[in-house]
């Protein structure tokens, strides 16, 4: 399968300009694949522009990614758009999850079988492979050999695993001290106050079990004002929060200011493969997140020079 990329990994999805090049690519493509939700706001003219009815949405080739991932942070009432960028449908940045990815890549792997039905075998196969690792890399290989990764990922979901965790045994262990994989390496961050500069880290927070107390940006998509930013200053001050999270795609001068001023530690990751170099692959990704916010409020507490 040859794949092509509309947004790069350094690239805020919400604001790609689409280009004739981009249409171009998709009038070939047996398969396009989006986030399904209000997050690229520039797919249904490109789509136009592409005249490939066969990727259009409802269409055998259309992927929405977002299908069946329990979604945060849906507006209870119609947002009102001076509350910002509110997503209808809830938070779009579904892919900081891992459990989340697996969903996501089952979407991809019904659209594919659709699409080249001669290969369907192979294609559940590499879809098995991928939930597989995810699975081991999140959890770590002896407890998944316990417990099974659809199990793990329903109780991580659901906020149970941990205390479940704690509180059973296997083989006269803790079922706490068998777990492995980028949950154990994220301990250290569990239960850590951040600020970050906009919602884009919710299903990573909740996975890993990071409080966010709240936002660079005075509304989502809103550029932080004046008043705001003192008030943050504030907040950081009073609460001392020691690690801000922002999007490298973001303006950097606003949160190196509140960094200068307070001393926490900005932290600017990519929100997407790519977005750094040597990020080449999700579980890259997933890697780099973990061990720059453990540098950071390790740095932070004195542990590390």
């Amino acid at each position: 399968v040859a794949v092509e990329s509309i947004s790069a990994g350094n690239q805020e999805a919400h604001f790609v300009q689409p280009k004739p090049s981009y249409a171009l690519k998709m009038n070939k493509a047996d398969l396009f694949i989006t986030t399904g939700l209000d997050l690229e706001l520039w797919v249904p003219a490109l789509l136009d522009k592409a005249r490939n009815r066969n990727i259009m949405e409802g269409a055998i080739g259309y992927v929405s990614a977002a299908t069946d991932v329990p979604m945060l942070e849906k507006p209870e009432t119609n947002p009102d758009r001076a509350l910002g960028d509110v997503h209808i449908y809830g938070n779009p940045h579904i892919h900081t999850s891992p459990v989340n990815a697996k969903i996501i890549a089952e979407n991809i792997l019904v659209g594919l079988k659709k699409v080249a039905p001669e290969h369907s075998v192979t294609f559940t196969a590499n879809y098995a492979a991928f939930c597989d690792r995810i699975d081991r890399s999140l959890f770590g290989e002896e407890l998944v050999g316990i417990l099974g990764g659809e199990m793990l990922s329903k109780m991580l979901l659901s906020g149970t695993l941990f205390e479940f965790l704690q509180t059973k045994e296997y083989g006269g262990e803790k079922l706490i001290d068998k777990l492995g994989g980028w949950l154990q390496e994220a301990l250290p961050l569990r239960g850590r106050k951040v600020i970050c500069y906009h919602k884009d880290w919710s299903y990573f927070t909740r996975d890993f079990g990071l409080a966010v107390v709240d936002y660079i940006e005075p509304k989502p998509g809103i550029p932080p004002t004046t008043k705001h930013v003192k008030e943050m200053i504030d907040k950081i001050t009073s609460q001392k929060l020691q690690v801000l999270i922002v999007a490298n795609y973001y303006e950097k001068n606003t949160p190196n200011m509140i960094a200068a001023r307070t001393g926490i530690k900005a932290v600017f990751i990519p929100l997407d493969v790519g977005g750094e170099p040597g990020v080449n692959t999700y579980f890259d990704l997933i890697d780099y997140w973990i061990d720059k916010l453990n540098e950071a409020f390790a740095v932070q507490t004195g542990l590390k020079d």
